[in-house]
């Protein structure tokens, strides 16, 4: 595990690596706007439906000709409205924008910055979802629907976001922010990370941001500058050791650079493993914990 975290760190380092400086900047952490929730959340709900649909087809032609199971749709339901998991990336591709009286949600070609219409979006998405994922799920497997029944199910039927019209803007709303469309080193970036996140044994890169992780590259560099200047100011130092540890930090310094330029050239490669090891290991997990439900029910 510890080669595999090792290797997931330093994939990451090197996409950061060729970011520019002004993108490092810390930017303020963005929140729901909960008050914008009844305007949307039918709209976020029907795409939300359109989303489950599109990824357990996709699911199931990824497998084919097994059949998905049941475990890999609830996968999917339970990290559809989460910005922390790949399914969820269909979020950072909606603008919302105010039509008349209305809030509308447009698709975008790209991915855009997750500024407070992002958070607010989720949020909905959250709120339709509610504890019905297993229901959607089990409607998924065992139906086997048409996107348009689908939408009628979890919109009307279950969570009733669409049972209601939404109730008019107020005139006096503040507008929310332009849609940003991310670079694609970001993007790149933070797919890696939302594919590590919860994977054991990988570092916890929730916790760290550009910044952190920029910082990083330097870790060591500093200690061996001081060393250095240790160096020449102690006159007694003997001058062979200092010249066999100076090669052996030389050697050091190779040996980084030799890996960083390995893993870029393998980035792909790198991603593609991290992806099946993530879901390999997420499948294990729930069915550990399915089986544990169901030892408890026998008892």
């Amino acid at each position: 595990m510890a080669r595999i975290e090792a290797i997931l760190l330093f994939s990451v380092l090197v996409l950061l690596s060729s970011l520019p400086i002004s993108q490092s900047s810390r930017k303020p952490v963005a929140v729901a706007r909960k008050e914008d929730i009844p305007f949307i959340k039918c709209q976020v709900c029907q795409k939300l439906a359109h989303q489950l649909h599109h990824q357990v087809n996709a699911k199931q032609s990824q497998i084919s000709p097994k059949k998905i199971s049941e475990l890999q749709i609830i996968e999917i339901a339970e990290g559809v409205c989460n910005l922390k998991k790949q399914e969820a990336d269909w979020i950072f591709r909606i603008d919302v924008v105010e039509k008349g009286d209305a809030l509308e949600l447009v698709e975008q070609d790209t991915e855009g910055q997750c500024n407070s219409e992002c958070k607010t979006i989720e949020r909905a998405c959250q709120e339709v979802m509610g504890y019905y994922d297993t229901d959607v799920a089990e409607y998924l497997y065992t139906t086997k629907p048409q996107v348009d029944s689908l939408v009628n199910f979890l919109c009307n039927d279950l969570s009733r976001a669409c049972s209601v019209k939404p109730p008019p803007v107020p005139k006096d709303r503040i507008p929310g922010e332009p849609f940003l469309p991310k670079s694609s080193k970001d993007a790149e970036m933070e797919k890696i990370l939302r594919s590590m996140e919860g994977m054991p044994g990988a570092p916890n890169m929730k916790m760290y941001s550009k910044d952190d992780l920029l910082n990083m590259q330097n870790v060591g560099e500093e200690d061996a500058d001081e060393e250095d200047d240790e160096d020449e100011d102690d006159d007694h130092f003997p001058s062979k050791l200092g010249k066999v540890l100076r090669e052996k930090e030389s050697q050091n310094a190779d040996w980084k650079q030799r890996i960083v330029e390995g893993i870029r050239g393998t980035g792909e490669e790198i991603k593609r493993h991290v992806n099946k090891a993530s879901h390999q290991i997420q499948k294990w997990w729930r069915g550990r914990k399915t089986g544990s439900k169901a030892s408890k029910a026998e008892l």
